[in-house]
């Protein structure tokens, strides 16, 4: 049993550096994630997919009684709500949790078009780069998001007109990376990893698009 328990640690360990190495700073490229996790595995989606709307329609604020967002975002989304009456903080949480299911799955896929259309240039380049050296070395990934635990605003910031909203989301990825013969080269789909991602998305607010985009990715 203790051996078991100090495998399972090690493949945990190796699967949380090369996740970092990738989804960590905008600049952290270096190597490639064995990433991320859903109730359900998640499903392929058509390339043409519309991106996620992130608001909607106007909410209030309550000082201090949000289980949506932390209070330090709190003066920031009042911004973001004093200059877009059609911002919403729940629909937008609700939508930053789509969209990361989607570039998870898209990066796992090699989609380079659905992370174009999702991701600021610096972010995609990042995935990209770690795409071609998947490639390069013949491997591919099985992850699969287990699910989502929590989906939380931690900061805001309004600079007219960009707005940026920090998400951090606590999940359970199942990750496995195959060689170039199909072999395990590391993961296992049967174990989850816990992570702790913390992505930044952005929007002009007075663009006519709704959508937000990906300009960060870190690790809590």
């Amino acid at each position: 049993m203790t051996v078991e328990i100090i495998i399972l640690a090690m493949v945990a360990a190796f699967l949380g550096l090369r996740l970092y190495s990738v989804l960590g700073k905008r600049t952290g490229h270096e190597q490639e994630p064995l990433t991320r996790g859903m109730d359900t595995p998640v499903t392929k989606r058509p390339a043409a997919i519309e991106r996620p709307q992130l608001d909607d329609k106007p909410a209030g604020l309550t000082p201090g009684t949000s289980t949506v967002f932390d209070i330090a975002a709190e003066p920031g989304i009042r911004q973001m709500l004093a200059a877009d009456r059609s911002f919403d903080v729940g629909r937008f949480r609700e939508g930053a949790k789509a969209a990361y299911a989607m570039i998870l799955e898209a990066f796992w896929s090699g989609d380079r078009e659905q992370l174009r259309s999702l991701c600021d240039d610096e972010v995609y380049e990042s995935f990209a780069e770690s795409i071609e050296q998947r490639t390069a070395r013949g491997e591919t990934l099985e992850n699969r998001l287990v699910r989502i635990e929590e989906t939380r605003i931690v900061d805001a910031e309004y600079d007219a007109p960009m707005a940026r909203i920090t998400v951090r989301f606590d999940s359970d990825i199942a990750a496995v990376v195959r060689g170039p013969d199909g072999e395990l080269v590391a993961g296992s789909l049967t174990d989850a990893v816990e992570t702790h991602d913390v992505w930044t998305f952005q929007r002009d607010l007075r663009s006519n698009d709704p959508n937000w985009i990906l300009v960060e990715t870190d690790q809590a």
